[in-house]
C-alpha cells in the first residue's frame, strides 16, 4: 500500500541521505568522545531530531547549563523554523493523524526538498510527506547510532566534523538555486549573514541574519516574483 509514494519518497531523499548517514555519523562520534553513554546517540536523534542543535546540544551538557539556559539557547539556534514552517501550512492542512508529525520532524533539508518537488497529482500527498519526513529521519537515527556505536569501541580525531552540517547547507542551497534559477533571495542572505556577522555578537547572529533577511525579501517581494 502507498508503494509508490515511499518509492518517490525514497528517490527524491536519497541526497539527504548521504547527508544525513554522515553528519549524524559525526554526532554520534562527538557525543561519545565526551564521555556520554552511547544510546543517548539513538534517542536525542528519536525524540529531539534538531540536527545543529544536537550538536550544539553537546556543548550544552558539558558546561553544565540550566533547563532555562538551553531552553532559551534552543529557541535561538531553531527560531528559523518558526519562519519558514508558515509557508508549508496550506500543504499540511490536509495531512490529518500524519500533521503533529510532519511538523516535528520538519527540518532544513526535508524543507528544502518540499519547496524544491512538485506534488504528482496520482499520489496521496500525505503519505508522500509522511514517508519524505520518515526517510529523513531514520537516515538520522541510522547514523547516529553507528557513530556512537563505533565511536565508543574505536578513537577517533573528531576535530572539523561538526563542519559537515555546513557543507550539507551548502549543497541544498545550490540544489534552491538550480530550481529557481533566481539570484535575489540568496544575495539577501549573503548580505544578511555579512552584516549579521560585523555589526551584532556572535551568540545573536543567527536571529539578526533572519530579521534582515527577512526584511530584505519583503522588501523585495515584487521584484522577486516579477522574476520566477
Amino acid at each position: 500500500m502507498y508503494k509508490n509514494e515511499f518509492k518517490k519518497a525514497f528517490s527524491i531523499s536519497i541526497p539527504v541521505m548521504m547527508g544525513y548517514l554522515v553528519l549524524g555519523f559525526a554526532f554520534g562520534l562527538l557525543l561519545v568522545s565526551f564521555n556520554y553513554d552511547w544510546y543517548l546517540a539513538p534517542l536525542m536523534s528519536i525524540f529531539i531530531y534538531a540536527g545543529a542543535l544536537q550538536f550544539v546540544a553537546i556543548g550544552f551538557f558539558n558546561a553544565k547549563l540550566g533547563l532555562i539556559d538551553i531552553a532559551i539557547a534552543s529557541w535561538f539556534v531553531n527560531i528559523r523554523q518558526s519562519f519558514y514552517g508558515l509557508s508549508l501550512l496550506k500543504r499540511f492542512r490536509n495531512t490529518g493523524k500524519y500533521k503533529n508529525y510532519l511538523i516535528f520532524g520538519l527540518t532544513d533539508e526535508t524543507y528544502a526538498l518540499l519547496t524544491t518537488i512538485k506534488d504528482e497529482k496520482d499520489l496521496s500527498k500525505k503519505h508522500f510527506y509522511f514517508f519524505l519526513t520518515a526517510l529523513n529521519q531514520s537516515y538520522w537515527i541510522i547514523g547516529s547510532t553507528l557513530g556512537a556505536l563505533i565511536g565508543s569501541s574505536i578513537t577517533f580525531n573528531t576535530k572539523g566534523l561538526e563542519f559537515s552540517l555546513t557543507a550539507l547547507f551548502v549543497v541544498l542551497c545550490i540544489e534552491q538555486y538550480k530550481n529557481l534559477k533566481i539570484i535575489y533571495p540568496f544575495l539577501i542572505g549573503i548580505f544578511a549573514s555579512l552584516s549579521a556577522l560585523f555589526l551584532v555578537p556572535k551568540d545573536k547572529m543567527l536571529l539578526a541574519s533572519i530579521i534582515i533577511s527577512t526584511f530584505l525579501l519583503l522588501l523585495f517581494e515584487k521584484k522577486i516574483e516579477h522574476d520566477k
